[in-house]
């Protein structure tokens, strides 16, 4: 099986044009940026409950805490959210009715919490809906990753904002173009 393509800054518009043409546009903005911009698997993304994200005061945290339940490993992790997902997450939450913190971030139509393979589905349709061949509910996570490393970022701290507990597992979400190879061998 390929890997989740990553998505150009052009593509990730792309779908962020789309999705803003659609019911619940900014709950599914939120949820997408969040695998963008914060690198969170989609199954973090369904287990978030409004209280991850919001502090006492109402405003957006900036670190979310997420707990063994919530991630892949089992392994309690914190995730770091840039100004422009906390500004994105305080939109949405201006839209929400919240009578309990405790309740899931993200609802579907049936005021229920996503699910993890109903949350993978939804990523799905939308990337085939925006004619993204490989395009998956881990591009977002490889987008950011790779995204980070061609900026510089060491494998290492990369490494930490996955989540990951070993760079082996990191490096295979890196992706290199040709661009990039052929520019690297121009440095010799």
């Amino acid at each position: 099986m390929s890997q989740a393509r990553v998505l150009n800054p052009q593509e990730l518009r792309r779908v962020l044009d789309h999705v803003a043409t659609r019911r619940h546009s900014a709950r599914n903005r939120a949820m997408l940026l969040l695998t963008h911009y914060a690198g969170m698997r989609v199954a973090e993304v369904a287990a978030l409950r409004i209280n991850d994200v919001l502090n006492g005061d109402s405003t957006i945290k900036g670190e979310v805490r997420l707990m063994p339940d919530q991630t892949k490993g089992k392994h309690a992790r914190t995730v770091y959210l840039n100004e422009r997902m906390q500004k994105e997450l305080a939109q949405y939450i201006k839209m929400l009715k919240i009578k309990d913190a405790s309740k899931p971030l993200f609802y579907t139509q049936k005021q229920a919490g996503f699910s993890a393979n109903s949350l993978t589905q939804y990523f799905f349709y939308l990337y085939r809906a925006c004619a993204l061949a490989g395009a998956s509910s881990h591009s977002g996570r490889r987008s950011f990753l790779t995204g980070l490393a061609n900026k510089g970022t060491a494998i290492h701290i990369l490494k930490s904002l996955a989540g990951h507990r070993n760079i082996s597992t990191t490096a295979t979400y890196l992706y290199s173009s040709p661009d990039q190879l052929k520019a690297a061998v121009e440095l010799v």
